[in-house]
């Protein structure tokens, strides 16, 4: 079973595998759309994770595939589910992954986990500005947004470099352009 993830999967699987590919789905885009109250956020400040949504067969969605094979699959499958849809509100379904690397054969058949505008903790579309903003004052038990944010920029800087995700890098240049602005208020109340 393969299983593709394009978030936080893409660094902290958190599940034993058999192999990883990076890659792509098409007619996906990546979008800070979702909602959560747990990993990364909480009842008051909720965190935004990414979901994707079907798009255009120009789209595409850069990210790790994983190989499970015999006793890896249940016990990963259990754990995303718990991780990704009874916590998170992800759906599950299968896409077409095309490996990055240049000698891959055909697309392979692999699990994703999606939150479609029907799950309630689906945010829906805002500007970078403000999702910045929220990703900012946001962490849970998995630690704070920002990482999350900065990470998933990371990966597709050094392991995808020849792909576009502008949605993703406008939301960390907006959330760079506010840090300075912070760490200036904070440093100033300590003088006061």
């Amino acid at each position: 079973v393969w299983i593709f993830g394009y978030g936080s999967l893409v660094w902290r699987p958190g599940f034993e595998f058999t192999s990883r590919k990076v890659g792509f789905i098409r007619g996906y885009s990546r979008r800070f759309w979702q909602g959560d109250t747990f990993h990364r956020g909480s009842e008051k400040m909720v965190e935004h994770p990414v979901t994707i949504l079907l798009f255009d067969f120009q789209a595409c969605t850069w990210g790790v595939a994983y190989e499970v094979r015999g006793e890896q699959i249940a016990a990963s499958l259990e754990y995303l589910n718990m991780r990704e849809a009874v916590l998170g509100g992800y759906d599950t379904k299968l896409v077409k992954f095309h490996p990055q690397e240049k000698d891959a054969e055909e697309p392979i058949l692999a699990l994703v986990y999606i939150a479609t505008p029907q799950n309630p903790s689906y945010l829906g579309p805002a500007s970078e500005e403000d999702i910045a903003a929220q990703i900012i004052v946001s962490s849970g038990c998995a630690g704070h947004n920002i990482e999350y944010l900065l990470r998933l920029a990371d990966f597709m800087r050094y392991f995808c470099p020849q792909a576009e995700d502008k949605h993703l890098f406008s939301i960390e240049e907006a959330l760079i352009s506010i840090l300075p602005c912070l760490y200036y208020t904070e440093e100033s109340l300590e003088e006061t």
